[in-house]
């Protein structure tokens, strides 16, 4: 079965936390994989990292990264300066991820985040640059054996890449085993034509999963057509972590980036609702 874990914000207001806690919180609940934010793991000092990994470790819990680069990192940038900005991250977070002892970095790494196509601009040179900016950071991640993992995201929050057709186009173009694609069901409930068929379509290059509701509830709690997508996790033998991101708290920096404006946790316990979440998708994959 695969591991499954959840996104730290999930219980944050603010994208820089404590992930100390959420550790033993989320091993109690019965996940196998905690999500955190690549940008202070980044910024920490090697000592913290290496006893985050420790922690982490002890506990039974694998670590994931995740990020949306900010404007002044954007990898696709007109700016020379903002694209190396970007490159240097990426190639800082493939270097430090193994005192860790993480695998996987994913998220808008390609572009920044939220953000649209300025009036006038042509959305094929922003990928251009792009290509070009990831086939020098992923040389690192090939360096240090870990992976990057782009996410396609839905038109409202990037411009990019928004179907699982021009990630593998983008993916192509840098020709590196160690870059795959981040799928989420949130995302694909708004671009794909067919969930089930577009993971078919990711096939071997789907190296991470979030999943999360129509409405960003935790899974069982919406519309989404949960047997199609196991199903099609299955046929294409996926075997990588799931983790869910769900997002109910309005409020900081966290629900104004992912625009949660009303109470969604409908003054449900989160935990409860994390277990009972786990306990769906444990279903599922049994099923």
């Amino acid at each position: 079965m695969n591991k499954i874990g959840i996104f730290y914000a999930y219980w944050e207001h603010n994208w820089d936390a404590d992930f100390v806690p959420y550790i033993n919180k989320v091993a109690s609940i019965g996940f196998n994989v905690l999500e955190i934010n690549a940008g202070p793991v980044v910024d920490m000092p090697g000592t913290e990292r290496k006893r985050l990994g420790k922690i982490a470790s002890e506990a039974g819990i694998e670590l994931t990264l995740c990020i949306g680069l900010s404007p002044v990192m954007d990898p696709a940038s007109r700016d020379r300066k903002t694209r190396k900005r970007g490159v240097d991250f990426l190639q800082n977070a493939a270097r430090v991820m193994n005192e860790l002892n993480a695998k996987q970095l994913s998220g808008i790494i390609y572009g920044a985040w939220p953000t649209t196509l300025p009036e006038g601009e042509n959305k094929q040179s922003y990928i251009d640059r792009s290509v070009e900016s990831m086939k020098e950071a992923i040389k690192t991640a090939e360096d240090h054996d870990v992976f990057f993992n782009v996410e396609v995201i839905n038109r409202f929050e990037q411009f990019m890449l928004n179907t699982v057709a021009e990630a593998h186009a983008y993916i192509h173009r840098i020709g590196s085993p160690n870059l795959r694609m981040l799928l989420d069901t949130f995302h694909m409930n708004i671009e794909e034509d067919s969930i089930g068929d577009a993971i078919r379509q990711a096939g071997r290059l789907l190296g991470h999963f979030h999943i999360g509701e129509n409405n960003r509830r935790p899974p069982g709690n919406g519309h989404l057509p949960w047997d199609e997508i196991f199903f099609a996790l299955r046929d294409i033998n996926y075997s990588w972590h799931i983790v869910m991101e769900p997002f109910l708290m309005p409020g900081g920096e966290i629900g104004r980036d992912i625009r949660v404006f009303r109470d969604l946790t409908f003054g449900d316990d989160l935990d409860e609702q994390a277990k009972k979440a786990l306990a769906f998708v444990q279903n599922k994959l049994k099923a």
